[in-house]
């Protein structure tokens, strides 16, 4: 769902989100503690800030930590729904709307139901949807829960070059693609594709002499540019007039993006038939007759990227997650390269 306004015709996100934190003693003001079992995490595998989320419990294996549940692909004004559940139920939260736990804390939620958000299962309450924070604590407040040789995705000696990277990545790309969707004028529109197409030139050079984005091992920052990247061939470049160039002919970005959906808890988490439902048919302002493409063919993102001759390691002193859950895994269906172990096959 996606919440925001106009400034001078210039689409701006509602950035207002529920500020309380999941740390590891739970010990400060509007914190609640970091206790396995305690939470849900509510998700949707075709939001992009959701996906983030998705990926990020699964590269540190919180998933006995921390259980996910699914709401479909589209929503109505009111809320995500459990509609891919049986009876369209959460089978633990027992509700059949997300909004259900936000009016249990919150009666009278102003605001937009967003997604991610984590849920306290036993008062059925939403404790936060902000979504940046979250999976930053899912790195340094859940520690004693990862897996074994889960990677570092904050690193500290990184965390200040890598704060000034994702502040660029989301308000340039990851919310630029959004400010060209939802211009409400040419001359916004036309401000908006040049600032996002700007900032693709640089994560072009930037990432032609180094793997990922702070150098040789993922970092969240990697995480926070797949999900937009993974989306716009098949949504942004046609449905949010995101057409200078598609991802595929922006040769180090494909390649870079190829390489990260072949790495396991980024491809096998991306359900490209969910992403289209969700934004061809919900998006009605932008496409009135909810029609979804038939495209783009996904076989390209197997297919050899090359990037192993910049070195790195993907996990640094790590190794990579196991399969997914049978319960998690991404249908066959709706991406092509998964297997029926869940993992994308090359």
């Amino acid at each position: 769902m996606t919440q925001g306004t106009y400034v001078e015709d210039e689409f701006q996100r509602d950035t207002t989100y529920i500020e309380d934190r999941v740390t590891t003693d739970g010990a400060g003001e509007h914190e609640w503690p970091a206790e396995p079992g305690r939470y849900r995490l509510v998700v949707a595998r075709a939001c992009p800030w959701a996906n983030r989320a998705i990926i990020v419990r699964r590269l540190l294996g919180l998933e006995d930590a921390i259980s996910m549940g699914l709401c479909g692909p589209t929503h109505d004004s009111d809320s995500w729904t459990f509609d891919l559940d049986p009876d369209g139920l959460d089978p633990v939260l027992g509700i059949p709307r997300l909004k259900d736990a936000y009016e249990k804390r919150f009666p009278g939620y102003p605001r937009g139901i967003t997604v991610p958000a984590l849920v306290d299962i036993a008062s059925g309450r939403v404790v936060t949807n902000d979504f940046a924070p979250m999976t930053l604590d899912f790195s340094t407040q859940w520690r004693e829960h990862h897996r074994a040789g889960a990677p570092d995705l904050y690193p500290e000696p990184l965390r200040e070059e890598m704060d000034v990277v994702m502040r660029r990545v989301y308000t340039e790309v990851n919310n630029g693609v959004y400010r060209c969707g939802f211009a409400g004028t040419q001359a916004a529109y036309e401000d908006a594709y040049e600032r996002l197409f700007t900032a693709l030139d640089w994560l072009e050079e930037r990432l032609a002499d180094r793997r990922y984005l702070m150098g040789e091992t993922i970092t969240e920052a990697d995480v926070r540019l797949f999900t937009t990247l993974a989306r716009f061939d098949a949504v942004y470049h046609g449905h949010f007039k995101c057409n200078r160039s598609k991802l595929t002919e922006m040769p180090v970005l494909w390649a870079y993006a190829r390489d990260l959906f072949q790495t396991p808890g980024f491809g096998d988490t991306t359900d490209v038939v969910q992403i289209k439902s969700h934004y061809y048919e919900v998006h009605r302002d932008i496409n009135p007759t909810g029609v979804v493409p038939a495209g783009p063919d996904l076989t390209g993102w197997g297919t050899p990227h090359g990037r192993e001759a910049l070195g790195g390691r993907p996990f640094g002193d790590g190794t990579p997650p196991g399969p997914p859950a049978p319960a998690e895994r991404v249908p066959t269906a709706h991406n092509p390269l998964v297997g029926a172990d869940g993992l994308v096959r090359r």
